[in-house]
C-alpha cells in the first residue's frame, strides 16, 4: 500500500456538533470513516483554570495527503477557540481496509 494513513482525534462539545463535523468531512471526502464516541468527561487547563466538561470524541480515519485539508475544515467548523486535532499514524491494517480508505478519500 503506497498511501500513508492517519487516525485523528477531535473532541466536540456535544453530539450535534460531532455529527455535523463528521458529515462535513465525510461529504468532502477528507475522511473515509468517522466514529462518534459516547459522551465522556474531559478535564483540562484553560485560561489558567482547571475545567471539567462533557465532550464527545471523534475518531477520524484519513490519508496523510488529506490531513491538512481535514484540519482546516474542522477548525473552520469547530466552536472551540483551540480545537483538539491530534493525528497518529496508522502503521498497520488490513490491505482491504486501507485500500478502501485510500479509495474513498481520493
Amino acid at each position: 500500500m503506497s498511501a500513508s494513513f492517519q487516525l485523528v482525534f477531535c473532541s466536540c462539545p456535544d453530539r450535534g456538533t460531532a455529527k455535523a463535523i463528521a458529515e462535513k468531512v465525510l461529504r468532502a471526502r477528507l475522511a473515509a470513516c468517522v466514529n462518534i464516541g459516547a459522551p465522556s468527561t474531559s478535564m483540562y487547563w484553560w485560561d489558567d483554570h482547571l475545567h471539567s466538561d462533557e465532550e464527545v470524541v471523534l475518531n477520524i480515519k484519513t490519508t496523510t495527503a488529506r490531513l491538512e485539508a481535514l484540519f482546516e475544515t474542522i477548525q473552520a467548523a469547530h466552536p472551540y477557540d483551540v480545537a483538539e486535532l491530534i493525528a497518529i499514524p496508522i502503521t498497520s491494517g488490513s490491505d482491504a481496509y486501507l485500500g478502501w480508505l485510500s479509495e474513498v478519500t481520493s
